[in-house]
């Protein structure tokens, strides 16, 4: 399933307690970001179906990844600069922790883990070390 992500999926409303990004007007809406599903680790988690970005026009049905699915995204790609901020401008809720890890953990096979490691570090401090040591030592 193709779906718009990254900044500008932080950028609109989603259905998560959640802030997100408040840039909507700085951006560059003819050059969404998008990606497709079928490609992912996570499949179709955190995509939300058939929404409307309310100031384009016309407005048709788009699928949108939710705030954590976008951040998770901008992640795997290594685009740690626009997703830093994660914890604390943009999730701003503890109660999506443990879920966000569980879904970042996904990536240690990556080829950049040791730098998302790092990230995750910088942005979520003593919870994600704990973690990381409680997956570790199972």
């Amino acid at each position: 399933m193709k779906y718009i992500t990254g900044i500008h999926a932080l950028n609109l409303a989603c259905e998560l307690e959640t802030p997100g990004d408040w840039h909507t007007s700085a951006l560059k809406w003819e050059n969404i970001s998008t990606k497709e599903s079928d490609d992912s680790i996570w499949g179709n988690y955190g995509i939300e179906c058939n929404r409307t970005i309310p100031f384009l026009s016309p407005a048709p049905k788009y699928n949108i990844a939710n705030h954590i699915r976008a951040l998770l995204d901008l992640i795997e790609e290594g685009n740690f600069a626009v997703a830093q901020g994660m914890n604390k401008d943009y999730i701003c809720n503890d109660s999506y922790n443990e879920e966000i890890f569980d879904k970042v953990f996904l990536l240690r096979q990556s080829k950049i883990w040791n730098d998302i490691n790092k990230f995750m570090e910088r942005e979520y401090l003593m919870q994600w070390v704990n973690y990381i040591r409680r997956k570790e030592n199972g």
